[in-house]
């Protein structure tokens, strides 16, 4: 009882403690390109699976990333694959959409436990979620969800850093840059899930969450080159975790957030100040069976929301639109099943003038979705 009650005691004390503050106001940028029509309609441009590892039976947690309009790649997924969720064997797999061919490549490893291990100098057992950005000369960082001992309370997340040159798909190799400095109980428990938040100065902000007993959610600030540069807490409340950041303008942001309660709705909180500083607002009217969310704002009043709408369950993934943030409109169906069947953590990601969409499949694939924009009224 008495090492309960020191753990506690310490996770009072660090749910307490002063947060760095984030230097001077940064401002966010739309997505490149997302110039859309003030009437557009969304129409299904292209769906599949994304082609997984060989005798990997499990597939879950995928993160999307644009690359540039003149490179040979479309777009690049990022998930965990392994026998099982928590398996010895996950890793984290990758896969490249071709601009030439307009298809998915073969996925490929790129990040392997006991090679991360061995340049961290001590043991992994087990990886999570990827979630990937490229800085601004290109390169890109991989943030990953790992743990020690313990389960994913206690996970720590690795920030890995592209080893090689170019974007040649076949040569995407990572190196370890160190485990994220984010508390003083040996960097637990702070978990990565959805895309950060790219800033105009060519840095991010990258949305987190603490899970170790209480859950909240923290927005942490990279420079342009992925240095760290400090963190603030989102939401005074404890039961929210893996938020997702929406652009409404350059310094109005909103984190939607998945509600770990029985019944809860998509919890919302904003910044007005670039991040600086943020308030919680009334919970949305939508659906959250304690399911991950994917938000993305594509320009002034265009956002969109990936996210399960069924009160109890994950069988009915959905796409949702709103021009303020607070109010949400359904535009598509992703996926739709019955029972046990899931279509869960999504992930939105802008390029080549459309709108992508990623989810897990039945925990054993990853499906996406392209959408394109026609300027016809409904």
């Amino acid at each position: 009882m008495g090492g309960i009650a020191l753990l506690c005691s310490a996770l009072l004390l660090l749910d307490r403690l002063p947060r760095a503050p984030l230097p001077a106001e940064p401002k966010a940028v739309w997505p490149s390109a997302a110039e859309l029509p003030a009437q557009g309609v969304l129409a299904l441009k292209a769906r599949g699976r994304i082609p997984v590892p060989v005798n990997m039976p499990v597939a879950h947690a995928s993160s999307l990333l644009a690359m540039p309009a003149t490179g040979p790649s479309v777009l690049l997924a990022f998930w965990f694959a392994g026998e099982r969720e928590s398996a010895a064997d996950v890793q984290i797999a990758a896969s490249s959409f071709d601009r030439a061919t307009q298809q998915w490549s073969a996925a490929r490893f790129v990040v392997n436990r006991h090679a991360v291990a061995e340049q961290l100098g001590f043991g992994l057992r087990r990886l999570g979620n990827p979630v990937a950005w490229r800085d601004k000369q290109g390169r890109i960082h991989l943030f990953v969800v790992a743990t020690g001992l313990g389960g994913w309370a206690s996970a720590r997340i690795l920030h890995l850093r592209q080893s090689n040159q170019g974007q040649d798909f076949a040569a995407l190799s990572f190196e370890v840059d160190r485990v994220l400095p984010l508390s003083w109980l040996w960097n637990t428990s702070f978990l990565v899930r959805t895309a950060p938040l790219p800033l105009r100065d060519g840095g991010m902000v990258l949305p987190v969450h603490f899970e170790m007993g209480i859950k909240y959610p923290v927005a942490l600030r990279f420079d342009a080159s992925g240095e760290f540069l400090g963190m603030v807490r989102i939401s005074s409340r404890n039961h929210l975790l893996q938020p997702t950041l929406l652009m409404a303008t350059e310094s109005h942001w909103l984190a939607l957030m998945r509600d770990q309660r029985p019944a809860g709705k998509v919890a919302v909180a904003q910044t007005l100040d670039g991040g600086r500083s943020w308030a919680d607002l009334p919970d949305l009217a939508l659906h959250n069976p304690d399911s991950s969310v994917a938000g993305l704002g594509l320009a002034t009043g265009r956002m969109f929301l990936a996210h399960n709408s069924s009160p109890n369950a994950r069988s009915a993934l959905d796409l949702s639109a709103s021009s303020d943030g607070q109010n949400w409109v359904l535009v598509q169906a992703l996926a739709h099943g019955a029972g046990h069947d899931e279509y869960s953590y999504p992930a939105l990601a802008w390029a080549d003038d459309s709108l992508w969409v990623s989810y897990t499949d039945q925990r054993q694939a990853i499906a996406w979705q392209q959408f394109s924009f026609s300027a016809t009224s409904r």
